[in-house]
């Protein structure tokens, strides 16, 4: 199994609906198979949802913070 997650943009071309469904399957993945996932996102709404952001400006790092939204569900 893979120890590792790739999502990126995965709601972009998706309804408001099905994106969010999506996105309750890989958290789902993510939990009960403890993989590590790296999530591309322009959506603050799911970045919240993460227990770690990045966010990235012009290739370069520009702020980094944590939240235990997703392990506090975990």
């Amino acid at each position: 199994e893979p120890k590792i997650l790739f999502a990126d943009e995965p709601t972009g071309n998706l309804d408001t609906k099905t994106g969010e469904q999506v996105m309750d399957l890989i958290f789902e993945l993510h939990r009960k198979k403890r993989t590590t996932l790296v999530l591309i996102t322009h959506d603050a709404k799911l970045a919240a949802r993460c227990g770690r952001v990045i966010k990235v400006h012009d290739g370069q790092t520009s702020e980094e913070a944590r939240s235990n939204a997703e392990r506090a569900v975990a």
